[in-house]
């Protein structure tokens, strides 16, 4: 006989309960998650830590309206940072008689390992807990408690081993290798591509753009793409592969999803745009989902300069990035 379950018993009824006790079952394992991490920034200072990152210097009453919170609680969440020492408070630029809060550059430095870490395998593990969840609430929130005992979050990021690598110079070779076998798999290389290949410091770094690897585990760098500044404040999202051993794990959802949050940070998510074939389905499909739309004017501006070019896409946003 099962045991019975009395927040599930008494329905509706009980639905605040059991959003909390569910709640409180991922609060737990977001704190295991934390702890091995070894960051200094806790579970409870996440959204107050976010908010800084992503709004940047902010008062209390900015941060507690930010967060949805009591300006009381916001208080709290405050003084707790401020003791790990990565949030600091100081007088305003702009306004000496207002105290603000920022990152210190030890919140700065967390962030930015977490972002390219644990911040997209949690993300990656909550999305496969709420995957094509529909119908009554009730139903929903069963859905994810059957979900979650079958394997928690803390296990779902654990067994996810990808993390996101900024560009170094000594990965130049993997950009290079990872994007020939790619294209060389469906198309032909052609001269844009190798002179980007092989001189992508120069092309792209140097010209203000940004490159990044997916990792799996501590050294294999299994995928890449890049931020290209063009002409007239576009951004073209390109050079994005993964190797076909890391295909079917979701690695290049997890490498798109990081590249379009950094292009959100550095504000260029309104001219961002790719250029693709209409044959590769699946690298098509995931643009879709993700937020990009075909576009016919990008495609006479910029799809000249591959002879594969048949696609043409512009970031429009979606609710999932």
């Amino acid at each position: 006989m099962n045991t019975p379950d009395i927040l599930e018993d008494l329905g509706h009824l009980a639905l605040a309960s059991r959003l909390k006790r569910l709640a409180d079952a991922m609060l737990a394992d977001a704190a295991k998650i934390h702890a091995e991490s070894g960051e200094p920034i806790q579970p409870g200072q996440f959204p107050l830590v976010s908010a800084l990152d992503r709004y940047g210097p902010m008062t209390v009453n900015d941060a507690a309206q930010a967060l949805g919170i009591s300006q009381p609680a916001a208080t709290r969440a405050v003084a707790e940072a401020i003791k790990t020492g990565t949030v600091a408070s100081h007088t305003a630029e702009n306004d000496k008689r207002v105290r603000e809060l920022s990152l210190t550059p030890l919140g700065r430095e967390s962030v930015t390992r977490m972002k390219r870490s644990m911040w997209p395998r949690v993300a990656a593990a909550a999305r496969e807990l709420t995957h094509n969840v529909s119908g009554d609430i009730l139903e929903s929130i069963a859905e994810i408690e059957r979900r979650f005992a079958q394997q928690s979050t803390h296990h779902r990021v654990r067994a996810n081993t990808l993390s996101i690598v900024p560009f170094s110079d000594d990965l130049v070779q993997h950009f290079h290798d990872l994007n020939i076998e790619w294209i060389e798999s469906m198309f032909t290389v052609e001269p844009h591509d190798l002179e980007v290949l092989m001189h992508p410091r120069e092309n792209i770094i140097d010209k203000g753009g940004e490159i990044y690897f997916l990792r799996d585990g501590e050294s294999d760098i299994l995928g890449t793409c890049a931020l290209e500044r063009d002409v007239e404040g576009f951004v073209e999202l390109t050079k994005m592969c993964v190797h076909g051993a890391a295909r079917g794990r979701g690695a290049g959802e997890f490498l798109l999803r990081f590249i379009l949050e950094r292009a959100r940070e550095i504000g260029c998510t309104d001219k961002l745009y790719l250029l693709s074939n209409a044959g590769n389905v699946a690298a098509v499909t995931l643009y879709e989902k993700l937020g990009f739309i075909h576009d016919a004017e990008i495609l006479q501006r910029f799809g000249a300069r591959y002879a594969r070019c048949d696609v043409a896409m512009r970031f429009q946003g979606s609710p999932e990035v």
